[in-house]
């Protein structure tokens, strides 16, 4: 395997994990919303906690996405013939919210509508992007061609991936609670209740992940359970390990806010990493049970092939773009969050 391959193989998943803690904690935001803000003022104030940032925070799916179709055409292919219809829903959720966010302050007429799908599109994406990683994991049905044969968008709902959906929307929402406890105002009861929300929210993470790593080890792929490697166990302790800090600090009243928040994004990233080192050097994995096509490798997934010259030149080249654009993304992320720093006034 071309070392470039292998390179580009863990940017991808960098680049998810990035996503996965910053907008993950704007999604998160948006399903608490109709729970933990009891008034309208509440609800725009925690619109204003994510205002500023959640432009920024989508950044990161794009160049995943671009990433993913240069450097590994065939396995974006796949995925994504596979999951037109989540697809379409993500987007339309993104959309929505976008909507929301910007229409809620200036329109009163329509405000209580703008709530709802700001909700909605908060919650589509939190709980389909996890069902969609365990397709992956588990499989997807195809043909030798790598073409998707299974239902369109039922087929993809399995118990094993409704789990992931759930353990990634409990995630989300623990990294909004997290985030909100940072930006909410210090005078009101949402700081309150976005801070009691952490710990249960923290409890029910930890059995969510529980259940997906053992159905994962046990039924879905039991042959990691003989050899798990030093790798997965680091990041199955660091996952567990953050999230146990979370519970521990939620309650104590001397904690730091973004501290917790730091911690539980740590969580965030470890478990994109479990993931990465229990699929590796794996990309698409058939769940057809068609021997021709057991699965697609970071190699046979590269934009041209990892193998001939070509691909690995594609690939240097587009390691050098990164090295030049990936400092200017972080400098707008520091700038724009040094900007906005600091809780909102009441």
């Amino acid at each position: 395997m071309s070392i470039w391959a292998i390179i580009w193989y863990v940017l991808v998943f960098v680049l998810i994990a990035g996503y996965f803690i910053l907008d993950g904690f704007d999604l998160g935001a948006g399903v608490l919303s109709p729970f933990i803000a009891k008034n309208d003022e509440e609800k725009l104030t925690l619109m204003k906690a994510i205002g500023p940032v959640w432009d920024g925070n989508e950044v990161w799916l794009l160049t995943g996405g671009g990433a993913l179709f240069a450097a590994f055409a065939p396995a974006y292919a796949t995925t994504f013939s596979g999951f037109y219809l989540a697809i379409i829903l993500v987007l339309m959720g993104l959309i929505i919210r976008a909507v929301s966010v910007e229409f809620a302050a200036h329109d009163p007429a329509w405000r209580k509508l703008w709530f709802v799908l700001f909700f909605i599109g908060s919650l589509l994406p939190a709980l389909l992007y996890g069902v969609a990683v365990g397709n992956i994991y588990a499989g997807i049905p195809m043909d030798a061609a790598g073409n998707y044969i299974g239902v369109p968008l039922i087929g993809l709902v399995t118990p094993f991936t409704l789990l992931c959906g759930l353990l990634g929307l409990a995630m989300c929402i623990l990294q909004g609670a997290c985030w909100l406890s940072v930006k909410a105002p210090l005078e009101g009861e949402l700081l309150a209740r976005a801070r009691g929300l952490r710990r249960p929210v923290a409890i029910v993470a930890i059995v969510l992940f529980a259940l997906v790593t053992l159905y994962a080890l046990f039924i879905i792929k039991p042959e990691l359970a003989a050899g798990l490697g030093v790798l997965r166990i680091l990041f199955a302790l660091v996952v567990v390990a953050a999230l146990v800090f979370v519970l521990l600090k939620a309650v104590q009243p001397e904690a730091s806010d973004l501290t917790i928040f730091l911690v539980a994004s740590v969580a965030c990233f470890a478990l994109v990493g479990l993931l990465a080192s229990s699929m590796f050097p794996t990309f698409v994995v058939s769940g057809s049970g068609d021997p021709l096509t057991p699965f697609m490798t970071a190699t046979e997934g590269a934009a041209i092939t990892a193998a001939d010259a070509s691909g690995d030149l594609t690939l240097k080249w587009m390691f050098g773009i990164t090295c030049v654009a990936l400092p200017l993304v972080l400098l707008y992320h520091f700038l724009v969050y040094r900007t906005f720093a600091g809780r909102l006034a009441d």
